[in-house]
C-alpha cells in the first residue's frame, strides 16, 4: 500500500484552549473552528477542503498531556514564507527552539518552536 498522505488528521494538547486558540490564531493570522463535545474541547485549523488533512487543539485533561520532549512532533504548513509565522510566536507567548533552517533547496525549511501550552512543534514551507 502506497498512501496519497501519510497523515490525515492530527490533534495538538491543550491545557488552557482559550489560550492556546489565541496563540495559534495570532500565529497564522486565521479563526479557528470550535468544535465540542461532552468530555472534550476542540478548536480545528481552518482547511478548504473537508477531504484534506486537518487538524485541532484539544482538550480533556484525562486524556491529553501538552509536552516539550515526548510523542510525535506534528509539523504545520507555514507557506508562503516561515518567516512570517516564527516573527509571531515570541509575542503570542511561545519560543523558538529551532530557528529558521533550510532542509535543502527541494525541501524547503523547517523551524520548531513551543506553544502556548509547552507542545514542541515544527514549521515547514516550500518556497514556490
Amino acid at each position: 500500500m502506497i498512501f496519497k498522505n501519510a497523515i490525515s488528521w492530527f490533534e495538538i494538547p491543550t491545557s488552557d484552549i482559550e489560550r492556546a486558540q489565541k496563540f495559534y490564531e495570532t500565529i497564522f493570522d486565521i479563526r479557528m473552528i470550535p468544535l465540542n463535545f461532552e468530555n472534550l474541547q476542540m478548536r480545528m485549523f481552518p482547511i478548504s477542503d473537508p477531504m484534506n488533512i486537518g487538524g485541532a487543539l484539544v482538550h480533556n485533561s484525562d486524556f491529553y498531556t501538552p509536552s516539550s520532549t515526548h510523542g510525535p512532533m506534528v509539523y504545520l504548513n507555514a507557506n508562503p514564507d516561515i518567516q512570517i509565522v516564527l516573527d509571531r510566536i515570541i509575542e503570542a507567548g511561545g519560543s523558538i527552539i529551532v530557528p529558521k533552517t533550510e532542509i535543502s533547496p527541494d525541501h524547503g525549511f523547517m523551524a520548531v518552536f513551543l506553544d502556548s501550552e509547552g507542545n514542541r512543534i515544527a514549521l515547514h514551507c516550500i518556497p514556490e
